[in-house]
């Protein structure tokens, strides 16, 4: 009888043990994420769309697939993931609701440093997009160094049909560089330098990266594989205010992977001391698999980051029309003899933010960039004062507004006495870039003064915006009171989105513009919290619109600022053009409105009405997508156009650069109107396949209304 309970007991345990690693799915709209077991160890099959047909295993389903890659000090890399990340024991998975939608949160334990982590996946309600990251906890007596930890790992995106990477894959990026932001490229693997090796693991890999504050000032922080054979794309969002990683692999034959995260050891000395009882989470990501391309993934980002991340503000939903006096106008050199005309101007075409940019800080001959940390209006600049100019602002029906720099201190400040903890710390001296220091938010006092800064703006001003400006470059980080640079910086980035979310709570109402010299600065950690975010520092208004057709796959049309800055010695036709660049996004006004023909005050007074009327009511509730695919700024034979689909009507801006006078957009879909500009001789017409714009002259732009069938 012993004999056979003991018997009964081991099956029983058994078919737990079986039960508790059977394989499972987690499943969100649209999308399924599939796990096996290999020898007790969790796998993660793939991420598909949830109509798509099951994937199956690779063989042998062993040293791959492992859900985090982890790598701790002293251990075998383990073919690039990391040899804690290969040896996870599975314990569990539990559920919870959140506010739209629900948490899965897989358990996993390295038995060998004592390790608990936890990978969350987060499925909305709207969107095949998961917001993902993991936490590791030290359950153990020592200290554990943690080099490397994923947000989220991808895997068999290419052959859940026959052929090689190449056969199969595209893989796009965008460059982000000064004045030329979002280019898009689209690549074979091999063309990034990555063949196919079907016997070993890649020595080499395609990767991207950014170092440092500036987090898009290289690359944005996003990538999407295309399967062209099976249709479907795979992409992702890192959501970080700092510095990133994502690379693409293998660590072995036919096992390639996709790794996504933040700072690490290796590639931006993010070492982390964990010690016993800490915990310890990656960078949150966001990652979702569509049936289609580019467009499709670009739509589904846009409905998650409007569900998921970005803060509620009646502003993205208003959409008011903003001018502010630095671009092709006063260029940080603000007097209250040059505002004054600009701000008759503003309230002439309804603008309702004015924002006096840089330069209101500084004195008459002084350097603005270094005049930066005490955040006290010049006494040379503005006749009866700042609060006299401001109050004029008010006077002509307009909401007041000012840049700020607040993260740096000039180092001829005199907040350059503040102890070291001030700021940030690199080899016990204080990191300085173009002739400022770069305060640390880890310090509880510095996020207090900047606190003050606002309070006295707000008080004494009268302030409802800021346009928050960075200027700074690339860095480590700081090794004051920080296991590591990388590590200190992760800590500040943290603490800085931290000292938003408080900042609004006193002020909720508060706008806040994120600039970061153009657009160097749009990460979804930072967009969370700012209500919008300039496009660039371009002052080419031929060449904007390759800027921001790109950046409409990475930023919310209601959080994308673009400036209109016609010339005193442009046309119509120019005005007109530097109107529909704005259009489907927040309108910055600029430039210098009151010295222009009136000829291109016609075409800014008509652009703003079909604005107001037309776009702003609809733009937080639009999808943009890409007619003509991605645009270069180097290819000015090609035209460049823009889809906005809003509830009912779709809408196209189209450019015609230097190349053919007639422009087809690839469309099929009901009647087709020119709404914008309808007095420069530009025509539109349709037939089965396209609409065709035609337009007399070279750099020229149209905005066309199409009614959906």
């Amino acid at each position: 009888m012993k004999f056979f309970f003991i018997v009964f007991f081991i099956l029983w345990i058994g078919s737990l043990e079986a039960q508790s690693q059977a394989s499972f799915q987690l499943s969100g709209p649209d999308i399924k994420v599939s796990f096996d077991f290999y020898k007790g160890s969790l796998r993660l099959l793939g991420i598909l769309p949830a109509g798509y047909n099951p994937i199956q295993k690779i063989l042998p389903l062993s040293s791959t697939g492992n859900d985090v890659a982890l790598q701790c000090t002293g251990e075998n890399k383990g073919k690039h993931i990391g040899s804690a990340g290969l040896r996870l024991k599975f314990i569990g998975k539990h559920e919870n609701v959140i506010k739209g939608g629900k948490q899965i949160i897989i358990q996993q334990q390295d038995t060998v440093n004592n390790l608990l982590v936890e990978s969350y996946y987060e499925f909305n309600n709207v969107s095949p997009v998961i917001h993902r990251y993991t936490k590791v906890t030290n359950e153990g007596k020592v200290a554990v160094g943690i080099e490397n930890l994923s947000s989220a790992m991808l895997y068999n995106y290419s052959n859940i049909l026959p052929g090689t990477i190449n056969d199969n894959l595209k893989i796009s990026y965008a460059y982000n560089g000064s004045l030329d932001e979002a280019q898009w490229k689209t690549n074979k693997p091999y063309e990034l330098g990555l063949d196919d090796n079907s016997f070993q693991y890649f020595h080499n890999d395609i990767s991207f990266s950014s170092l440092g504050t500036r987090s898009t000032s290289k690359y944005i922080p996003m990538g999407m594989i295309e399967n062209t054979k099976a249709g479907i794309t795979w992409f992702w969002q890192i959501e970080h205010n700092g510095s990133w990683f994502w690379k693409m692999s293998s660590s072995g034959a036919k096992n390639e992977f996709v790794y996504i995260g933040g700072p690490d050891e290796q590639n931006s000395q993010a070492w982390k001391n964990l010690k016993p009882g800490e915990s310890y989470q990656s960078v949150p990501v966001a990652l979702g698999c569509v049936k289609g391309g580019m467009n499709e993934a670009v739509a589904a980002l846009t409905s998650y980051r409007r569900a998921v991340v970005i803060r509620p503000h009646q502003d993205d939903v208003k959409c008011p029309v903003i001018f502010n006096d630095y671009m092709n106008c006063l260029f940080a050199d603000p007097t209250t003899e040059k505002e004054q005309p600009l701000i008759d101007a503003a309230a002439k075409l309804k603008a309702e933010y004015y924002v006096i940019d840089a330069g209101w800080h500084a004195e008459l001959n002084e350097k603005w960039g270094e005049a930066v940390g005490m955040w006290e209006p010049s006494k040379t600049r503005f006749k009866g004062g700042l609060g006299s100019l401001i109050d004029y602002i008010r006077k002509k029906g307009m909401k007041p507004g000012l840049w700020i720099e607040f993260e740096v201190v000039g180092s001829n400040s005199p907040l350059k006495t503040k102890p070291d903890n001030w700021f940030l710390m690199r080899h016990g001296k204080r990191v300085i870039d173009g002739g400022r220091y770069l305060l640390d938010f880890r310090n509880p006092e510095v996020g207090n003064y900047i606190t003050g800064v606002f309070d006295r703006l707000i008080k004494d001003f009268g302030v409802k915006y800021f346009k928050v400006d960075y200027n700074s470059g690339e860095f480590i980080g700081t090794d004051y009171d920080a296991d590591s640079p990388g590590q200190g910086l992760l800590a500040h980035n943290r603490a800085l989105i931290q000292w938003y979310k408080d900042i609004y709570k006193k002020y909720p109402d508060l706008v806040i513009e994120s600039c970061g010299s153009g657009g160097a600065r749009f990460d979804y950690a930072t967009l969370s919290q700012t209500q919008l975010e300039s496009f660039s520092d371009q002052s080419n208004y031929k060449k904007a619109p390759a800027i921001i057709v790109g950046e409409l796959a990475a930023i919310l049309p209601e959080q994308l600022g673009v400036f209109v800055y016609p010339k005193a010695d442009g046309d119509a036709k120019s005005a007109s053009f530097n109107m529909v660049d704005a259009m489907f996004c927040r309108v910055y006004l600029s430039g210098m409105p009151h010295l222009i023909s009136a000829g291109s005050l016609a075409q800014i007074e008509s652009g703003l009405e079909v604005y107001n009327s037309v776009f702003k009511p609809i733009i937080h509730q639009s999808t943009p997508f890409f007619p003509l695919g991605m645009p270069s700024m180097t290819e000015v034979e090609k035209p460049i156009a823009l889809g906005l689909k809003a509830p009912g009507k779709t809408y196209i801006a189209v450019w015609r650069l230097e190349g053919d006078s007639e422009v087809n957009i690839p469309l099929n879909i009901g009647r087709a109107k020119l709404i914008y500009p309808t007095d420069l001789g530009i025509t539109v017409n349709k037939n089965a396949a396209n609409i065709k714009v035609s337009f007399p002259e070279k750099y020229m732009a149209a905005v066309v209304e199409i009614e959906n069938n």
